[in-house]
């Protein structure tokens, strides 16, 4: 069995390297895909050069190394389904039943085991992962309206205008091989009807053909709007429905939605990989009456510090927090829901709440970096008009002064702040 992990909609850079709860983004997905029994293959697609992503194939391969993790490169965008369309020559390599496909761009628990179950009890091309929410953000995702009895999707809708129903489309399914036939009609339907637009010329599909690859239109279909409302007219699209309280999913599209992520990741370790955590002091009673020990010293779970890091005992991290490689954390500092990158140093009495530190930055003594709690949007920035996400992101090698605040901002990299800014981008 094969899985096909899909790239984000813009190249523009390698987010999926982006470490959250201690490991790069797209980690999380390929390792729950090598925990499904009868996994032989994981292919990565995207539009980087294959040499962003060796350093990282190397890793993972050596760690699960009994599964083969290859990198595909899209010279073009091919849409969510022509991409898939595209590889399907290799997809189809050692004539796999069936295959994975997942959005490189989402966090989700991965109940990829519960789906092949699930697809075992039906006679169905493709099983979706859905996730019930609140109705208010249904619009913003694909929508799914069920038969509640059988779990047949009757209906599918990308970004409905109005509320159909309160279960979406997580972006993560389970294909038969039928699905390329799907596909390929799915192609042929709208070659037909660019020909009778006039827009191009090309030739029909033919099975001798591996690629219809001309001048990058034809091949190009969305799986949401063009594959999957075909396969839910035809009765052979099922939705397997996460499990409230045990699964989880979001949605990655801005920087600041890493910070959820994380905490959503390091809850979940919590509860079924606690050794992922960091098993550092943890205040008690005992430690409250020690003297010389300050009273919010400690770990407060979940947290993830990486062995090299350099935390002082006085220091209070958590919950939901990673620390990177090589960070120095100094005496006195809070970090709450925050995300801190390779080889930081934050002086000493410094708090950190809800915010990213980009790689190389030095925080000051008694300094506040903070962004919005949550996904409040009443303290957003603005640029040109348009909103920016409500957390604090420092770029790479960003210096902060001793008694300095950042509130709500956007610094790029490279930049030395020597007084305090809200609610403002820092170019």
């Amino acid at each position: 069995m094969p899985a096909f992990l899909q790239p984000p909609a813009t190249p523009s850079s390698p987010a999926q390297l982006f470490p959250i709860a201690g490991s790069p983004m797209i980690y999380h997905h390929i390792n729950a895909l090598a925990k499904v029994q009868g996994m032989k293959e994981i292919l990565l697609v995207g539009f980087f050069e294959k040499e962003v992503f060796d350093g990282f194939l190397a890793q993972v391969q050596m760690e699960f190394n009994f599964i083969s993790i290859r990198y595909l490169r899209e010279y073009q965008s091919l849409g969510t389904g022509g991409g898939l369309y595209h590889f399907r020559d290799e997809i189809l390599r050692g004539n796999p039943d069936r295959f994975f496909v997942l959005n490189a761009d989402i966090a989700c628990s991965f109940p990829l085991e519960g789906m092949l179950a699930f697809e075992s009890q039906k006679n169905a091309v493709g099983i979706l992962m859905g996730i019930k929410v609140d109705r208010k953000q249904v619009t913003k995702y694909g929508c799914i309206v069920l038969n509640q009895e059988t779990a047949e999707v009757l209906h599918f809708v990308e970004k409905p205008e109005t509320v159909l129903s309160d279960v979406i489309s997580c972006g993560i399914y389970l294909f038969s091989k039928e699905i390329f036939t799907v596909m390929g009609e799915a192609i042929e339907s709208a070659r037909a009807k660019a020909l009778e637009d006039g827009v191009y010329d090309v030739a029909p599909i033919s099975d001798s053909r591996p690629s219809l690859l001309s001048s990058g239109t034809e091949e190009r279909i969305r799986l949401e709007h063009d594959v999957l409302s075909s396969l839910a007219t035809r009765k052979k699209l099922y939705c397997y429905v996460g499990v409230q309280g045990r699964d989880f999913w979001m949605q990655l599209k801005t920087g600041s939605s890493t910070i959820p992520a994380n905490r959503l990741y390091l809850q979940h370790f919590k509860v079924n990989q606690p050794r992922r955590l960091s098993q550092l002091p943890t205040p008690t009673s005992t430690t409250l009456q020690a003297p010389g020990t300050p009273a919010s010293s400690g770990v407060v779970q979940p947290v993830y510090i990486h062995p090299s890091a350099i935390v002082h005992p006085s220091a209070r991290i958590g919950p939901n927090v990673s620390v990177g490689p090589r960070c120095v954390i100094g005496r006195g500092v809070r970090v709450k829901d925050s995300i801190i990158l390779d080889n930081v140093e934050i002086k000493n009495d410094s708090c950190i709440l809800n915010s990213i530190l980009g790689w190389d930055s030095r925080i000051g003594a008694w300094s506040r970096v903070e962004g919005a709690p949550g996904e409040s949007l009443q303290l957003n920035a603005t640029y040109k008009g348009m909103k920016i996400p409500s957390a604090c992101i420092l770029g790479r090698s960003v210096t902060v002064a001793d008694e300095v605040a950042i509130r709500n901002c956007i610094v790029l990299p490279h930049k030395e702040l020597k007084t305090s800014f809200h609610n403002e981008i820092l170019m």
